[in-house]
């Protein structure tokens, strides 16, 4: 038997990966979050209130648990910490750089307790991580370029928009990727998502660069727009961050299909369905389904699967793997 605890089981990303593991043989989900009483239920699991904030109301929580999916920014290292002191296992969704430098940190008492903590487990990164470990083993090229194209019609969080207008104009650049049909060629704008800080150490690569474009071209153009420092200064002031958040929880532009995709040198790979949420829970599901087998320590995905073995198994739950031979 195994238990699950998924904190954040409510929103989208937990919710997938929920679904996903429930009624598996042997296998216990439950949803935790800090007001379940207030939150749709999900299916076939049990409900839980947990505030990571709470170290006594944590610990209650543990008991019994075999893994932890954290699909919130909430705390993680607190709460990956009390999960690798006892010997539970630990995956991470977070895409903060700075969240996952905090985690890797712990990788000696990971070691020492003979616990497993998985981070870059989603969509970006993630499956872009495995994508990219693809094409740096195909290729001399010591230069990693990777797009990400979020669907901007799929309903998103106020945790999650917030932390998409936080990345906006954090970075310079742009550049433009081909992704796979139909979304063809597209201009990305550089964004900060963790898997470029993290897979030159993983990899071994030069450098890596990941860039982000939204289905909708209204709303990417929007995105660029931001970079500007006028725009930057308005998107600082909480009156007018607060009013953005809640209008764009209610707009949803274009559809919900989403694209990444990587390229070294002449050697391209991708990964493409709809709802990048389903992607990420669906990508945490099969990661926890293999925790038991892998190796102690605090390791990013690529680190821990084979690449193309993991997204085979993951495309069959109805998403599209490409990989292109070397032209």
């Amino acid at each position: 038997m195994s238990t699950i605890l998924i904190i954040g089981g409510y929103g989208a990303v937990g919710r997938e990966a929920a679904a996903a593991l429930t009624g598996r043989p042997g296998m216990t989900v439950i949803v935790a979050g800090r007001d379940p009483g207030r939150a749709r239920p999900v299916p076939g699991t049990t409900a839980m209130r947990v505030d990571a904030s709470d170290p006594a109301g944590l610990d209650r929580a543990l008991e019994g648990v075999d893994t932890v999916l954290m699909c919130v920014e909430s705390g993680n290292a607190v709460v990956a910490r009390a999960c690798l002191e006892r010997g539970i296992g630990y995956v991470d969704v977070s895409a903060s750089r700075h969240v996952l430098a905090e985690i890797q940190e712990l990788d000696g008492l990971a070691v020492e307790r003979g616990a497993t903590a998985a981070l870059s487990v989603g969509l970006v990164p993630g499956v872009t991580n495995l994508l990219a470990r693809i094409c740096a083993e195909r290729s001399p090229a010591r230069d990693l370029r990777i797009g990400a194209l979020l669907g901007s019609g799929e309903h998103h969080g106020p945790a999650a928009i917030a932390w998409t207008l936080d990345g906006l104009g954090r970075l310079d650049g742009s550049w433009t990727m081909r992704f796979p049909a139909p979304y063809g060629d597209r201009t990305v704008h550089r964004f900060p998502f963790s898997d470029q800080y993290t897979l030159p150490g993983t990899l071994g690569t030069a450098s890596a660069s990941t860039g982000l474009c939204l289905g909708s071209r209204l709303t990417t153009s929007l995105i660029a727009a931001a970079r500007r420092p006028p725009v930057a200064g308005l998107l600082c002031r909480p009156e007018v961050r607060a009013l953005l958040i809640r209008a764009l929880g209610k707009i949803h532009l274009g559809g919900d299909g989403f694209a990444v995709t990587v390229q070294a040198g002449t050697v391209r790979a991708a990964f493409s369905g709809r709802l990048q949420s389903r992607a990420t829970g669906r990508t945490a599901a099969l990661l926890i389904r293999r925790l038991p087998a892998l190796p102690a320590g605090v390791r990013h995905i690529e680190q821990l699967v084979d690449p193309v073995a993991f997204l085979t198994e993951l495309a069959a739950e109805g998403f599209d793997l490409h990989l292109d031979r070397e032209r």
